[in-house]
């Protein structure tokens, strides 16, 4: 999923909000590439949690990041890993009415063409929940909370003292490849823009990207509140389930 949704399904989860609920809930996407590969940034959550419980501090932080990744069972396990009956998660059932589409779209080979259809319905997902409620000031504040963002770079120093995480630097990057504003179709597909260039050096078709994430998201409208309930319930018992052993 994208920032403004992890954000939303964090601030449900743990019923606070605040800076650290805000960048505990998207360090997983922080930490992805050059140290870790996407699995391995989104299988942190229990082992810094259980580092944080350890020493007695940033639970808010922590347990915000539980809600993530996929150790444990977080939003973007059922969104992309697995979820109920479907072949894997969420998005990428939901994603397959647009694989053709997103490799004309994304000028991508099809062996591309689920994984980045599956972005865009994350897309379609962010632009609903972008619509229901403001995110720019929640970004603003954490990104500049320079004690906050120095306080889990060391963190994570003493928890992997061989990896010099540089979280200020990934915290940077990261601002300027996100939608940190009220979502619109054409601004989500600009990011993607950034992001396709950055990671594959491929330029997309913007327009084409705006219309399918428009689509996506009519296809998933009616039914996301449900996806978040179900989800939101599992993901409560799994967190609770992980602490209690903690």
């Amino acid at each position: 999923m994208y920032p403004q949704t992890h954000i939303c399904f964090a601030e449900w989860i743990t019923r606070t909000k605040g800076d650290p609920v805000t960048l505990g809930s998207i360090l997983p996407d922080i930490l992805s590439g050059g140290l870790f590969d996407h699995y391995e940034s989104h299988s942190k959550g229990e082992e810094i949690y259980s580092f944080l419980k350890k020493h007695n501090t940033l639970l808010d932080f922590g347990k915000a990041l539980l809600t993530h990744g996929f150790v444990p069972k977080g939003l973007d396990y059922y969104g992309d890993e697995k979820y109920l009956d479907f072949e894997k998660g969420y998005c990428f059932e939901k994603a397959k009415p647009f694989i053709l589409e997103t490799v004309e779209a994304c000028n991508i080979p099809l062996s591309m063409g689920w994984w980045k259809a599956h972005n865009i319905v994350e897309m379609g997902i962010e632009l609903l929940v972008s619509s229901r409620d403001f995110y720019s000031e929640r970004f603003k504040s954490a990104f500049a909370n320079r004690v906050l963002i120095s306080e889990v770079n060391e963190m994570l120093h003493d928890l992997w003292k061989r990896n010099d995480i540089k979280l200020p630097y990934r915290v940077e990057k990261f601002a300027g490849l996100i939608e940190q504003d009220k979502a619109d179709a054409e601004s989500l597909a600009e990011k993607y823009r950034l992001q396709m260039f950055f990671k594959h050096k491929v330029e997309i078709d913007t327009k084409k990207v705006a219309l399918l994430i428009e689509k996506a998201a009519a296809s998933v409208d009616n039914e996301l509140d449900e996806f978040f309930s179900t989800t939101g319930n599992l993901v409560k018992n799994n967190i609770t389930s992980f602490i209690q052993r903690a």
